[in-house]
């Protein structure tokens, strides 16, 4: 019998199983995870709306339901939110001080189907400023801290999420992705996260509190699972995945394709550690060197190079132009007036990725269609790179988790990357790689720097073929191990 305190850490798997023995209540482990977040988040600062008093209702109802025979798929299970879905009765306010008292009268679609899926959501974690960080903080909430060195950031936007299931708060939770928003964090606590294929999961209801709540069709980001194993990001993923009711009429499931292998001698991998844009750490490609020998060693087909591989660099530049264009749609007028002036003052000579979001944040809508017509060109150039390959293994950023840079001038941040300084939003061309195209990426724990910090990859798939990666993700989890619990 696992004792008070020691199922936290715990796959959502292995507790499903245990919930249906009868070994353990889904009270027991709610107020586990209530007591452990009451005493352990002081310092983490992952969970900032709680929701105590209904994740307690929420359990004794899973309770009765199992005890009259029932069984979905989340059954019991304790689970956190992003404070950017709406949950009906607790404020979302994406950090943002003048959302401060918002509170919306509907759940979002995923948390709905939280519900349906028999989930006990425990409440709601921190995120940045409109979600437009690779931190996590703002002056509602504070800052979250790495579960590994407090001094060091958990990622962003959906870094309170990776804190939390680092920490032991919950068996799963539901993020957000279009910079790496999902992966980064996964990648700098060292637990799961799954990007899934853009349009493949709904995204109703997790909008900032200006903008009106319907079944829109996103450019670039989506909403996806975490966790602390492989084997639970696909579990997850099948309870999120699927069209908006709203846009069907009813609801309405989908059917992935199976992944391609199941074996991991019959993966055809290829592997990136550098980029031309900006270098990659001694910690980061190390990772990425051990996965791919770990891949050679159990026969997978693995190479380094390929012509059927989209530019880079152009790739990147594409990213850059429909991200920030598209974030900046949402500025106060004040907020873009004074971006449009900066663009303005820029030299032609300045092609530098700075240059290129100042850029797009005044672009046309003739600019943005030439953008997308260019994406156009890579999604079939990645086509054909996927009829040679079935994933492509690379970094998620190019450091481990940095220490926290609060500094308000973003553009005046940098990151460091074994002693030389980057400008700050350079890091976000790897989670570009995957984002512009709208393609799956899973991100793998892999282990712990010399310093003692995790480190991860994204293992990147072919559309709508999320189960490959998640597959492969399954297989090294095997290998190489998975989610360890800080120390």
């Amino acid at each position: 019998m696992v004792g008070f305190m020691e199922w936290s850490f715990l796959s959502a798997e292995e507790l499903s199983t245990a919930l249906r023995s009868g070994e353990v209540s889904s009270v027991e482990l709610t107020e586990e995870a209530i007591a452990r977040i009451e005493r352990d988040d002081k310092a983490i600062n992952s969970i900032c709306v709680p929701d105590f008093d209904r994740a307690r209702a929420a359990a004794r109802s899973a309770d009765q339901a199992r005890a009259r025979g029932e069984d979905r798929p989340l059954l019991g299970l304790p689970v956190t939110v992003k404070e950017s879905y709406n949950m009906a009765g607790l404020p979302t306010t994406w950090g943002a001080p003048q959302h401060r008292d918002f509170v919306p009268a509907e759940d979002a679609v995923q948390v709905s189907r939280l519900n349906a899926a028999g989930a006990v959501v425990l409440g709601k974690t921190n995120v940045p400023v409109g979600l437009q960080d690779i931190q996590s903080f703002n002056e509602i909430y504070g800052t979250t801290n790495n579960p590994w060195d407090h001094g060091r950031t958990a990622g962003g936007s959906s870094g309170g999420s990776a804190a939390a299931l680092a920490s032991g708060f919950g068996a799963l939770s539901i993020g957000s992705d279009i910079g790496g928003s999902l992966r980064t964090p996964a990648h700098f606590c060292g637990v799961y996260a799954h990007k899934p294929t853009v349009g493949l999961v709904a995204t109703r209801g997790m909008v900032p509190p200006s903008v009106p709540v319907l079944p829109v069709e996103l450019d670039l980001a989506v909403a996806g699972p975490m966790a602390r194993t492989a084997r639970d990001l696909t579990l997850l993923l099948d309870v999120m995945a699927g069209p908006d009711p709203l846009t069907f009429g009813v609801a309405h499931t989908v059917t992935l394709p199976p992944a391609r292998h199941e074996r991991l001698r019959d993966f055809r991998v290829l592997v990136l550690d550098e980029h031309p844009i900006i270098p990659t750490s001694a910690a980061v490609r190390a990772s990425v060197n051990r996965v791919a020998d770990v891949l050679a060693d159990g026969g997978a087909h693995v190479e380094r190079h390929s012509p059927l591989l989209p530019d880079l660099t152009e790739a990147a530049a594409v990213y850059t132009h429909l991200h920030f264009s598209g974030a900046v749609a949402s500025y106060p007028a004040e907020a873009y007036e004074e971006l449009v002036r900066l663009a303005a003052g820029l030299s032609a000579d300045d092609q530098s990725l700075d240059a290129a979001r100042m850029r797009a944040a005044s672009s046309s809508h003739r600019d943005w269609v030439m953008a997308n017509n260019r994406r156009e060109l890579h999604r079939h150039g990645w086509r054909q790179l996927f009829a040679e390959f079935d994933v492509v293994l690379c970094p998620i950023t190019p450091t481990p988790a940095f220490p926290h840079d609060h500094n308000d001038d973003v553009f005046g941040r940098r990151i460091d990357i074994d002693g030389v300084e980057y400008p700050y939003f350079d890091q976000l061309v790897w989670a570009g790689v995957a984002t512009m195209p709208g393609l799956p990426a899973t991100a793998v724990p892999t282990g712990l720097t010399p310093e003692g910090l995790p480190v991860g990859v994204q293992l990147i798939g072919p559309m709508f073929e999320d189960r490959t990666p998640l597959r492969l993700a399954e297989l090294l989890e095997q290998k190489i191990g998975g989610f360890q619990a800080p120390q």
